[in-house]
């Protein structure tokens, strides 16, 4: 039989299928074909068809998202930032996420390079969400990031710096559940003037299991913050089982260099981060500490921000 001639329109693509073998394909159908095949995947060839798509622009971002089937474009449309507004098709893409079905299984690429497969489409969430990380943070021009959690109490930001997997999302989660406003369970943004912006993520938790699972505010019944707010407390905590509540204030020069310890930007390529990490850090009451788990370091820092015989401060 002659070679198929593959002829797309302007937005879709033919179907995705796997060959174990490639069909002979004329010179101008194989440059096509380059452009379908993840550089990742060898001895296939892919062909996939966008038929659920959505683009959005997150902090000088621009993000194009795409599935093949409609769970795994659920998915995605509920955990790709789902507080930002999505877009129309962008002229230019910094980043491009698309979830493939091929039979039971699920493969994330990412600008076209292959990252990881699952039998369920929200088991790749995680993965997502560490793309849009990455994708993100070099686009900021006018905030700069913490490795932080950050809520809203009172109409002032609590900072919870700390490396990934210390524990912030667990502190972060049970703040939501007692009323706080979400803005961030691993960077903190923070603005030229000092104030935090929300950073919109799903919540990455675990809930005692290995894996990581998202979780976005509503489900702990909190709101996701729409306007900068000033820094109210730094509280710098180390997550251990068997130690008790015990915390110790610092002075702000501390705190600044806990921030500067916990910001992923290199100080040479961006030396107005003293400068706008002191201004974060000006109104704030600043401590460091040990605590145990969520739900008993919680209540402390209730006791701490509210003080004693106060009412909660609501976000």
């Amino acid at each position: 039989m002659p070679a198929l001639r593959h002829q797309p329109p302007q937005r879709t693509r033919p179907q995705c299928r796997f060959r174990n073998r490639s069909p002979k394909l004329s010179s101008e159908d194989a440059e096509y074909e380059k452009t379908l095949r993840p550089r990742s995947v060898s001895n296939a060839i892919m062909f996939f068809s966008v038929t659920h798509s959505f683009s959005l622009r997150a902090f000088g971002c621009n993000i194009q998202v795409a599935a093949n089937s409609f769970d795994a474009y659920a998915v995605l449309k509920r955990y790709v930032f789902p507080s930002l507004p999505r877009t129309a098709n962008l002229h230019k893409v910094n980043l491009s996420i698309r979830i493939v079905q091929d039979g039971n299984q699920f493969q994330l690429l990412v600008d076209d390079v292959f990252v990881a497969s699952a039998s369920e489409p929200i088991n790749l969430v995680p993965n997502v969400i560490r793309a849009l990380d990455d994708a993100v943070l070099p686009c900021l021009t006018s905030l700069r990031a913490v490795h932080a959690g950050a809520v809203v109490l009172g109409g002032r930001a609590l900072l919870l710096p700390g490396i990934s997997h210390a524990g912030k999302s667990a502190l972060v989660a049970e703040l939501l559940r007692r009323g706080a406003t979400y803005f961030s369970d691993e960077y903190a943004l923070i603005d030229l003037e000092g104030c935090v912006h929300p950073y919109p993520r799903p919540l990455l938790v675990r809930n005692g299991c290995p894996e990581q699972f998202p979780v976005l505010a509503d489900e702990c019944h909190a709101f996701v913050g729409n306007a900068p707010a000033k820094v109210g407390w730094i509280l710098a905590l180390q997550y251990q089982p068997s130690s008790t509540w015990t915390i110790t204030p610092i002075s702000q020069g501390e705190a600044l260099l806990t921030l500067l310890r916990n910001t992923p930007h290199v100080l040479a390529e961006t030396p107005d981060l003293v400068d706008i990490f002191q201004r974060a850090i000006a109104g704030a009451v600043c401590y460091t500490g040990h605590r145990n788990e969520a739900v008993h370091a919680v209540d402390e820092i209730m006791r701490l921000i509210n003080g004693p015989n106060q009412p909660m401060l609501a976000s």
